[in-house]
């Protein structure tokens, strides 16, 4: 499947979304020529993420929409359009499933795997919106603690692009706590036109933002529960007051 949901039938004021959640690669695409170990790295998926996103659907009874294939087939945190859309080249390594893909075999993986994970989201909202309900749009996503030689010192990062809304008080609500280092659109931007978040939250005009959680404090059960318990701490006071 290109698409998991979580929680289906919980509160749709909250709308959870995973773009990295899964390193799987159909059988028929040969591990994209990649070794096994591969697959166990960032460049394959967000280590962490999809257990944060489910202990969070849990705690905050929303539902979760995540994605079933690997960021190596294609990137669903892109716009369709996007060069970066299928990676030939990733973090020092080459892709060789992919280094040849040419138009026709890249439309063939949004129609299998792009589209139907960013329709499964856009339908939720759809079903929200019907029952008068805008829901907020939280994306989870996972940093790789060292990154080209340099080691990141954040614990979490926000990014966010012209709204607002969630990401200052979320900010500044996580800067209070003195134990964390928190990045404000790092060590990603939040500004990248036609990615997930531009399409589902800026263009439907709904509060949104992207979460980053260092790999390493997540990489077990207990970090993702300790971490997705933190985060639902900080967001619900803010949800909250946007819903009033």
């Amino acid at each position: 499947m290109p698409f998991s949901v979580l929680n289906p039938d919980s509160d749709p004021a909250v709308l959870l979304v995973c773009d990295h959640a899964s390193n799987f690669v159909p059988p028929e695409y040969n591990s994209l020529g990649l070794p096994a170990e591969a697959f166990a790295r960032h460049i394959a998926y967000d280590i962490g993420a999809a257990s944060v996103t489910g202990e969070l659907s849990r705690i905050m009874n929303a539902p979760a929409v995540l994605a079933g294939f690997s960021r190596l087939l294609i990137d669903p945190n892109r716009g369709a359009d996007d060069p970066t859309l299928v990676m030939k080249l990733s973090d020092g390594a080459i892709i060789p499933g992919n280094r040849y893909a040419d138009a026709a075999t890249i439309a063939d993986r949004v129609a299998r795997y792009y589209k139907p994970y960013h329709q499964a989201i856009a339908d939720r909202i759809t079903a929200a919106r019907a029952r008068g309900i805008a829901p907020a749009i939280l994306s989870l996503h996972s940093f790789t603690p060292v990154f080209q030689g340099y080691t990141r010192p954040w614990h979490t990062g926000i990014l966010w692009d012209k709204d607002g809304r969630i990401a200052q008080p979320m900010l500044a609500s996580l800067q209070a706590d003195c134990n964390l280092c928190v990045g404000d659109n790092l060590p990603y931007s939040g500004e990248l036109v036609g990615d997930c978040m531009y399409q589902h939250g800026t263009l439907n005009g709904l509060p949104h933002v992207l979460i980053e959680v260092r790999q390493d404090l997540i990489v077990d059960k207990s970090g993702a529960e300790h971490w997705a318990e933190l985060l639902a701490a900080h967001l619900r006071p803010i949800l909250e007051a946007i819903e009033r």
